[in-house]
């Protein structure tokens, strides 16, 4: 009796040590998972075209698979999201985890769901979103194009932008779009993924971190941009 209330005592105190790692992976790799999903939906979209054209040429992605934006008057936005980078090879690089989030006065009306990736072409897009806290449409000299979402453009503009961001959209709203969200790293959700503390550089410019759940994210851009 002694020795079976030992092996239970053990494999409780086993359990308590091993579950929270895993339960606190969860989170993230839905997001990863969701994530993986969204560059389909974008890229085998209406502007999957250019969206793969220009993925070719990026630098680095960032993928929120779920922007929810709703208001009257006032309104706010926001989403989870995870930023790669391209490596010297071609391959891609582990994600790094960040938020989106605003909030806004002035006319405006409905609710909207969008699924949105942010293809960044240079090294001053890219900058400018490894700071902790990047404002979108606050740094005039990070230039940025939109395509999709009822916005239509042509192809001059984004092949001239630092960062396009091309959506998916579901439901109406009748207000402005990115100007004004501002991207946040999360330190937190990166520790919980990866078992250690790395920041958003060791992870994507120095590729030191590593989780196998990412490799479908990692396989799928390079499915449509090489």
């Amino acid at each position: 009796m002694k020795r079976l209330a030992l092996v239970g005592l053990f494999l409780i105190a086993a359990f308590a040590l091993g579950a929270p790692p895993a339960l606190a992976q969860a989170k993230q790799q839905a997001l990863v998972d969701r994530a993986t999903l969204a560059v389909q939906d974008v890229m085998t979209g209406p502007h999957g075209a250019d969206g793969s054209a220009l993925l070719k040429a990026a630098r680095a992605v960032m993928v929120c698979p779920r922007i929810f934006k709703a208001g009257f008057i006032l309104g706010g936005s926001g989403g989870d999201c995870v930023l790669v980078a391209r490596a010297g090879g071609g391959s891609w690089s582990d994600p790094a985890f960040f938020t989106m989030g605003s909030g806004s006065i002035g006319l405006q009306a409905g609710v909207q769901d969008s699924e949105m990736v942010l293809i960044i072409r240079t090294e001053r897009g890219l900058n400018a979103l490894l700071n902790s806290h990047f404002k979108i449409g606050a740094d005039a000299s990070v230039a940025i194009a939109t395509i999709g979402g009822g916005v239509q453009r042509s192809m001059a503009a984004p092949l001239q932008a630092d960062i396009v961001a091309l959506s998916r959209t579901r439901g109406l709203f009748a207000g402005a779009a990115l100007d004004g969200s501002v991207l946040s790293s999360d330190p937190g959700w990166n520790q919980a993924y990866y078992g250690k503390d790395f920041s958003t550089r060791q992870i994507i410019i120095d590729m030191k971190a590593n989780n196998p759940g990412a490799n479908p994210l990692r396989a799928m851009l390079s499915r449509f941009g090489g």
